[in-house]
């Protein structure tokens, strides 16, 4: 797509979204003038799936947006990751989140951070399995410079529309038992799910934060 394809599909979501949920565009592949034209037609958070492709274009673009992790981060690239992300939405260990505190504490930053649910339990993705959710959750709750604000997760790439509802409505599920335990430090205030082709169903579940590339760039170009 061209710039002024990008801002009339940004526009075109924008207006189609409810007003309570949050677009990230999902920009992984994408140049600095795509990221460019689509924060012109309205988008407020970028989101990268790799912390080197971040940096480069957060050298272009700098503050005009937030910046969200959305990518497994490793642990080894936490620290430059405290430093240039708004919100993590991809915590999936407490190791993890001791290291991203660390280094926040050092910026004296609070970072909101997502944890990432692998919902549908596959081994090549990364995410806390959702047994294991509320414990890790309760974990966190006690490190002073990550402020947990909810659940991520992706849903099986071969998954139908149904499954993928399935899925959503699990995650929420634990999001709302989350929330009934009251936990100090823990605000389970977003659900991020959906992306391109899933996205209508997810808000339908009760996502307020969908992950949309695609159907804002068109088909990347790796």
């Amino acid at each position: 797509m061209n710039s002024d394809d990008i801002k009339r599909s940004v526009s075109e979501i924008l207006h189609s979204l409810p007003s309570h949920v949050k677009l990230v565009a999902a920009t992984k592949t994408r140049s600095a003038e795509e990221v460019q034209a689509a924060i012109d037609a309205g988008i407020k958070i970028v989101g990268y799936n790799y912390l080197q492709e971040a940096e480069k274009i957060h050298e272009v673009i700098g503050e005009q947006v937030r910046w969200h992790m959305i990518g497994h981060l490793q642990k080894n690239k936490a620290k430059k990751a405290a430093k240039l992300f708004d919100m993590i939405e991809t915590v999936d260990s407490f190791k993890l989140a001791q290291i991203l505190d660390k280094e926040c504490a050092k910026h004296n930053k609070t970072m909101p951070v997502l944890i990432e649910i692998n919902i549908a339990r596959e081994k090549q993705k990364s995410g806390v399995l959702p047994e294991e959710t509320l414990e890790l959750v309760q974990k966190l709750s006690g490190l002073n410079h990550l402020h947990v604000k909810g659940l991520m997760t992706m849903g099986p790439l071969w998954a139908s529309p149904d499954e993928l509802r399935s899925y959503f409505k699990q995650t929420r599920s634990i999001s709302d038992e989350i929330k009934k335990e009251n936990i100090p430090n823990i605000d389970m205030q977003y659900l991020s799910m959906g992306m391109s082709d899933s996205y209508k169903i997810a808000i339908d579940e009760g996502a307020n934060i969908v992950r949309i590339g695609t159907k804002l760039f068109g088909k990347r170009n790796y």
